[in-house]
């Protein structure tokens, strides 16, 4: 008899719930750009770098995190890739900085020489970073960085000798 009426409360009452935890989530995504890279030891066939990070959160919410994983696309195909089980917070309109180690397999690096050998004369290498921080209230979130690395030759000085 009263079966029917609570399961529609009930239902009711998660559908507000999730209404109102979409109400809460971030609208703007984070700010990701490369503060720094650092060469670390590498094991066999593999070169392994500390990518820096910093996150900048344009939001009215602090955001917890507690991973966070990348993936870097150089000239099209993926180079090198890291992962991390850190735990952290960016402030509510606030920064942090992060430090990811990632891994360049010897494969990798060969398919990458490949390519830029197949544009020769190139300027400009395009470049992706994906990410996610994992975890805390508001759950993933995801970022993209895009860009290129400038291969042109330093401009020089027209007084240089011969």
């Amino acid at each position: 008899m009263y079966d029917r009426p609570l399961r529609l409360l009930l239902i009711a009452l998660l559908a507000s719930a999730l209404g109102a935890c979409a109400a809460f989530s971030p609208r703007d995504p984070l700010n990701v750009q490369v503060a720094g890279i650092q060469p670390l030891q590498g094991e066999g066939l593999e070169l392994r770098f500390m990518v820096r990070l910093r996150l900048q959160n344009p939001n009215e919410a602090a955001i917890d995190y507690n991973g966070v994983a990348l993936d870097l696309e150089v000239n099209g195909r993926r180079l090198a890739s890291g992962v991390s089980d850190q735990r952290g917070t960016v402030p509510r309109f606030g920064e942090s900085v992060l430090s990811v180690p990632v891994t360049i397999s010897a494969f990798s690096a060969a398919r990458q020489a490949l390519g830029l050998a197949e544009h020769i004369g190139l300027d400009e290498v395009p470049y992706v970073l994906r990410g996610k921080l994992a975890g805390g209230l508001f759950g993933t979130q995801r970022f993209v960085e895009k860009g290129t690395f400038d291969l042109s030759p330093a401009v020089t000085s027209p007084y240089r000798r011969p």
